[in-house]
């Protein structure tokens, strides 16, 4: 038995062919080791051949896996550490300032090492623009340790030398250098002044290079309306805060629509201050997060949407209208358009329409509002593919006119509608280079792959916006034997340059103007408006091939024609990005693919989106089976000729009648781990690279089993449980008529519930008192917390079988409920009118309507964890006392103690406390990041990974708490409001978590608390929590 024991090991024992390693195994105890002598003596050190890092694998193998790699500092002199690497403090955490820009999402974040390995990643509360990271950037930490990674690179899937490589490839170039062949560079989108830079110098020296940016989800037709407008190849940008009306046509702006990031400034205008909020109206086709979120959605097919637009547009020129349009959906815009011309700047108009002409007429519409949400000066440049590029690239290819093509940040072998093309033209070129992380489709297609950086091992910089710059720096040696392509440009350039040196020169020529670079690396963001020379003026705009002619701006006219005579054949397929997936670029991150869609609920699958009218017509279920599962239909999609078959199918209240819903980002195969093989493959439909699809349906054979984790769909006229109400009742009512206080009885006298204890009170006034509040007004449903929270707390992934069976171990959830009437207030006045068993009002069948939610119903998020009790029912019921109440509010889990009665999780009326049924680490069962040493680096030192038969909950990160405490007590002084943090409340850009100490007078959270939106969750049960919510105010004026 005790031979089988799994050992922590370090980074370098990962390598079996280290030769320290393999002394020290033969003869460990040989000689003491002087250690004082050697590290006493300057001298002696720095005569010494044993570097650091050598001289660390000697003194032991105690530290944790890469702390070697890490305690080095990526290079020492380049990194301001706050805490110099020498001086790292076992035990305590350091930040450093990043940027995530892998072409899909860009952020600047903050990321926490420990003993030198990253473990979290926080928001970079410094940046204005793209400062918050959404659920894909927080998983992004755990893809750095992912055991499937490229760990050297290859020629013919043989591993070679990076020398071999750089030969090979100077030779190629050289030849090529006034030969009739191309040299062809297909990357992501950058947004880095110093790559383009350096792409622009590549030119120079190789002459004929053709750089073609491709985005595996287009938003060309918005980039080529702009260009055609603004004479920039760039995105406009949108601060919806500044907004008091929002009229979106098919925009997932809280999702991933031109980049995303729209959200914080979103929910801050959300909020009710002072009888004001935003009013949003939504017209789409897919139930997406921000039509969830919306105060009005009207569903309309897209080519219904382009319908809608031309007519809104008539509207606002003061003309009648026309179109093919139902009459509520007229009705709707009728309002609206109003509406907007009554506040014109404060109004604001989006569009997702992949449709040049609907771009187009967004962009004259905002600019004829005069928008003080819109933005056209400093637009963002976070996608910059171009698709006319890519298919002259494809046709370049196929007719065998590139010799080399360099290959960065994508997968077009995976990603391509037309893969097959790309496929067999990839075999007429002489020189094959990709450029990735892990192997792929693409990677199997090519010579040579070269084994990439993680972001969190890379130097880089990037624009998100004109004028806001952000600086990525490796916040750990590379792991492996990798190395990011501006290193290897570099070294083909024959530069004895670093690309820290680099970036470096590009900074101050053109950036910083002046400006200190260690203080913009420090904050990880810098704001200017650049000072150009000529060397970095291609910074900016993006580099494209030289042939895309500049696009002419699309006459308004011929635009609304086009739009408004739009029709479809047949049902309509918008395809999509999900929150938890994006491109897919991030497959076989686990805590991605057990990250429940927001929507649908449902982890581990993308499905086809199927409104119910839709459904019944082709005879498509979704049924909960007698396991507690939810199993659903299989169809076949057809789009010109391309079949997908055996695509599982969701009913989604909400959507359009004839129209699908399809996520990308799924269905990979190729180097990925088979637990992490799911989903199909929607790029294969995403024919010339428009999300919108003319499609054909047909049932096929068999039952999909998905692994949801909310079954029970509706509020079922719980209206004490998300408290709703309308801004017009907000403001015209008091308080005790929209924020119910539930009364019981007491001595025969009705009483408000929160007066009543059945316990002598506590004296709670002392030392730090723990709230939580969340404002479910300003909550989009988004996740990022979840991801956090798994984060931080070392939460277990178990796998798709283990979910289905509702055993899933997320500490957090956030419940998504839809209404069973039109609205929610229509539910609770049918509950509340029902009269005896039968007949038209009687409860037996009102209730079992009530379970089925409404053709486009209202929905509601409300992220719920454990509610730390003060009179918590779990504490009492457990008969070994593992749950107990600590004195600052929270309700802790003692695990020594615990021995899996579940009596507590019985007793709880929340449902927030979660089981292992499992031994969920070291185990084959579950071969995830848990399972192997790699994976392991990501586990916060701070928190203990639970062990089987054990019960956990949410700890409302006793851990940090307990951390600024501390921190405070060292530096002999009170704690600051907003020091305090858990891991949802400082993922939360949106504002709708906030923390702190009810003790503090002075605190935010007690100003939350004494507002009169604040209810409890279940008030009436007595459990007095310590988590407490606000009311969700709908701006329903039509006025």
């Amino acid at each position: 038995m005790s031979s089988n024991k799994k050992y922590w090991k370090s980074e370098a024992e990962l390598n079996p062919n280290d030769s320290i390693v393999e002394t020290l195994r033969q003869n460990e105890f040989v000689q003491e080791i002087p250690v004082d002598d050697f590290l006493g003596d300057k001298e002696t050190l720095a005569a010494s051949s044993t570097n650091r890092r050598d001289f660390l694998k000697y003194v032991g193998f105690s530290t944790a896996a890469a702390s070697l790699a890490a305690c080095e500092g990526p290079v020492t002199k380049s990194i301001p550490y706050v805490v110099k690497p020498d001086n790292i403090i076992p035990g305590v955490a350091n930040f450093y300032a990043t940027t995530i820009a892998n072409g899909f999402d860009f952020a600047s974040i903050l990321v926490k090492t420990r003993e030198g390995r990253p473990i979290k990643i926080e928001n970079n509360t410094d940046a204005k623009i793209g400062g918050s990271a959404n659920a894909r950037v927080q998983a992004s930490v755990l893809s750095l340790y992912d055991s499937t990674r490229l760990q050297g690179p290859t020629f013919n899937g043989e591993p070679i030398a990076w020398s071999d490589l750089d030969a090979a490839v100077k030779s190629k170039l050289g030849s090529l250098k006034n030969s009739t062949k191309k040299i062809a560079i297909l990357s992501q989108t950058y947004a880095s002044p110093s790559t383009s830079r350096l792409i622009a110098e590549f030119k120079e020296v190789y002459g004929n290079v053709d750089h073609v940016t491709y985005d595996a989800i287009s938003e060309d037709a918005a980039l080529s309306a702009f260009e055609a407008k603004y004479g920039e190849r760039a995105l406009a940008d949108y601060n919806f805060e500044n907004a008091e009306i929002i009229v979106s046509f098919g925009a997932d702006f809280l999702g991933d629509w031109q980049g995303g990031g729209y959200d914080s400034g979103y929910s801050k205008g959300r909020i009710p201050v002072n009888g004001k909020m935003s009013k949003h109206v939504q017209f789409e086709a897919n139930m997406s997060l921000t039509g969830a979120n919306a105060d009005k959605r009207v569903p309309l097919t897209p080519s219904e949407q382009k319908v809608a637009l031309a007519y809104f547009y008539g509207k606002l020129n003061g003309n009648a209208g026309s179109g093919n349009l139902p009459e509520s959906a007229k009705a709707a815009l009728d309002a609206v358009a109003a509406q907007v011309l009554k506040n014109k700047s404060n109004a604001v108009v989006v569009t997702g329409i992949e449709d040049v002409n609907a771009q187009a007429v967004v962009l004259a519409i905002n600019e004829m509002l005069g928008s003080k949400a819109f933005d056209a000066t400093a637009p963002k440049y976070v996608r910059q593919g171009n698709t006319k590029a890519v298919n002259a690239l494809l046709s370049d290819l196929k007719a065998g006119k590139i010799g080399a093509l360099f290959m960065d940040g994508v997968n077009p072998a995976y990603s391509l509608p037309n893969a097959a093309d790309f496929v067999e033209g990839i075999k007429t070129v002489d020189l094959t280079v990709a450029f990735s992380t892990n192997r792929n489709e693409t990677t199997e297609l090519v010579q040579y792959v070269g084994a990439s950086n993680h972001y969190l091992e890379s130097w880089g910089d990037a624009q998100l916006k004109k004028g806001h710059f952000s600086l990525m720096q490796p916040t750990i040696k590379e792991l492996f034997d990798t190395r990011q392509i501006q290193t290897a440009m570099l070294q083909w350039l024959d530069s004895d340059k670093t690309y820290y040196d680099y970036i470096k020169e590009t900074w101050n020529s053109g950036i910083l103007a002046g400006s200190d670079w260690s203080q913009a690396l420090h904050d990880g963001v810098f704001v200017a408006v650049p000072v150009m020379d000529e060397a970095v003026s291609a910074t900016v705009a993006a580099v494209v091939t030289e042939e895309a002619e500049v696009t002419a701006e699309v006459p308004l006219a011929s635009a609304i024609r086009s739009l408004s005579g739009a029709t479809a054949e047949g049902m309509e397929l918008t395809l999509y990005s999900k929150v938890g997936m994006g491109d897919g670029q991030q497959a076989s991150n686990p805590w991605l693919q057990e990250f429940p869609d927001p929507i649908t609920r449902v982890s581990w699958d993308n499905y086809v989106t199927v409104s119910k009218a839709d459904a019944e017509k082709l005879a498509l279920v979704n049924e909960n089976v007698a396991d507690g599962g939810l199993n659903g239909s299989y169809v076949k999609l057809t789009v010109d000729g391309v079949a997908l078959d055996g695509v599982p199918v969701i009913i989604q209240p909400g959507q359009a009648p004839g129209s699908l819903g399809l996520s990308f980002g799924y269905g990979k195969t190729v180097g990925m781990k088979s637990e992490m093989q799911t989903g199909v493959n929607a790029y294969a439909l995403y024919k010339d690279f428009s999300n919108v699809q003319s499609v054909s349906i047909e049932k096929s054979a068999g039952m999909h089993e998905f692994a949801c984790v909310q079954l029970h769909k509706t509020l079922m006229g719980r209206g004490d449980i998300i408290k709703e109400t309308t801004l017009e009742i907000f403001n015209t009512k008091d308080a005790k008529d929209w924020n119910v206080v539930p009364v019981v009885s007491l001595d025969h006298q009705e009483v408000p519930a929160t007066s009543v204890d059945l316990w002598d009170s506590f004296d709670r006034s002392i030392g730090h008192h723990f709230n939580l509040s969340i404002d479910l007004n300003a909550c989009t449903g988004c996740g990022a917390c979840v991801i956090a929270c798994h984060a931080e707390n070392n939460v277990p992934v178990v796998g798709k079988a283990e979910v289905r069976k509702s055993r899933d171990m997320h500490w957090l959830r956030i419940d998504r409920y839809y209404s069973s009437e039109e609205t929610f207030a229509e539910d609770d006045t049918k509950k509340d009118e029902f009269d005896g068993l039968f007949g038209d009002k009687g409860s037996l069948g009102g209730f079992g309507e009530m379970e089925d939610p409404s053709t486009n119903p209202q929905v509601a998020f409300q992220p719920v964890m454990c509610q730390h009790c003060n009179h918590a029912p779990c504490e009492t019921v457990c008969p070994v006392g593992a749950p107990v109440h600590g004195r600052q509010g929270q309700s802790q889990m003692i695990y020594n103690r615990c021995v899996g009665t579940r009596y507590c999780a019985n007793n709880c009326p929340y449902k927030v406390r979660r089981f292992n049924w499992f031994l969920y680490n070291d185990n084959d069962e579950f071969d995830y990041h848990m399972n192997n040493d790699l994976g392991k680096m990501v586990i916060n030192p701070d928190v203990t990974v639970r062990s089987r038969g054990v019960m956990e909950k949410c700890s409302m990160c006793m851990q940090k708490t307990q951390k600024t405490i501390l921190d405070a007590k060292r530096d002999g002084r009170a704690v600051k409001d907003g020091e305090f943090q858990t891991a949802c409340s400082a993922a939360c850009g949106n504002g709708a978590m906030k923390f702190g100490d009810i003790n503090d007078a002075e605190s935010e959270i007690v100003k939350l608390k004494e507002s009169n939106r604040m209810y409890h969750l279940l008030e009436s049960v007595g459990t007095k929590p310590n988590v407490f919510y606000h009311v969700k105010v709908r701006n329903t004026n039509e006025a």
